[in-house]
């Protein structure tokens, strides 16, 4: 991008949008905008009073690695550190996937059934859970949380201790439920989120998934769903089943999984819950 100094803000802005677009970023206009605001270190709300100011030469150098870091298809949420999650503020990295708007609607239909199973004012349920979400949204549950990636992890806890809930969470590092496992516990509430792409697909993923985000946490095997199956399998390992179980899953494998969870013959209820664009993504299995 071409170096312009005397220009304004909003200056700055429409042509780093241009210049985004151009570059193939989609909502070109979103990562500028996001951009200048975390160049000049203020809230994005603060940014469209202060476009009539002059873009600050100092601020150059810097700007344009911004706009070449974007450019190249590194996520916006990786350039910024953070994404907002459940109304909350989660720290990002390439360590760990960004979290997508349709895994709210797990989180929440977890929280739904769990108050609905385990009513405020009696006995809290202890959760097996690879995010940090529900322990804020349920102050009384106990969390263990999982991840095989121990740099995923840690930005897990970090998220965790500075949204308040650290000190409920149980920290567990390893492969799917085999952690849980080993460490004796018997989790009344089993959410995951675990890698379901299939193998063959990950080559024509967005570039900023396939060049960005971790294929740890991407690549579900040859047919996405390894995971499941394995973890279908590790149920009947722990010390009790789960009376509530919760799986994110790609597009076309949710009546799959539900098959899975339907053939432990433990589930008195399956539930499918599609996302914002209709697609079944989150299989739900319950007891009660």
């Amino acid at each position: 991008m071409t170096n312009t100094n005397g220009r304004t803000l909003r200056e700055a802005y429409v042509q780093a949008s241009s210049f985004l677009a151009a570059a193939g970023v989609d909502e070109a206009q979103t990562s500028a905008r996001r951009l200048l605001a975390l160049q000049l270190g203020i809230p994005d709300a603060e940014l469209l009073w202060r476009f009539p100011e002059p873009f600050p030469p100092e601020a150059e150098a810097r700007w344009q690695e911004l706009l070449q870091r974007r450019a190249a298809g590194e996520p916006l949420q990786y350039i910024v550190g953070e994404q907002e999650f459940y109304g909350l503020p989660f720290a990002v990295s390439p360590a760990v996937l960004i979290p997508r708007p349709e895994t709210e609607l797990l989180v929440e239909a977890i929280v739904r059934h769990g108050q609905r199973m385990w009513p405020p004012g009696g006995a809290e349920p202890v959760a097996s859970a690879d995010r940090t979400a529900a322990a804020v949204q349920c102050p009384g549950w106990e969390v263990a949380a999982v991840d095989l990636s121990p740099e995923a992890l840690a930005v897990a806890q970090a998220n965790a201790e500075q949204n308040g809930a650290a000190e409920r969470i149980r920290w567990l590092q390893g492969d799917l439920l085999l952690p849980v496992i080993e460490s004796g516990l018997a989790p009344d509430i089993l959410v995951s989120n675990p890698p379901y792409i299939p193998s063959a697909d990950i080559p024509g993923l967005q570039r900023e998934v396939r060049q960005h985000e971790p294929l740890l946490a991407l690549d579900g095997g040859s047919d996405g769903l390894t995971p499941y199956r394995r973890m279908a399998e590790q149920l009947a390992q722990l010390p009790a089943w789960p009376r509530l179980v919760g799986f994110e899953v790609g597009q076309g494998q949710a009546d799959e999984v539900a098959e899975l969870m339907r053939a432990t013959g433990r589930f008195e209820w399956i539930e499918i819950v599609p996302d914002y664009a209709g697609i079944p993504r989150h299989v739900l299995a319950g007891r009660g």
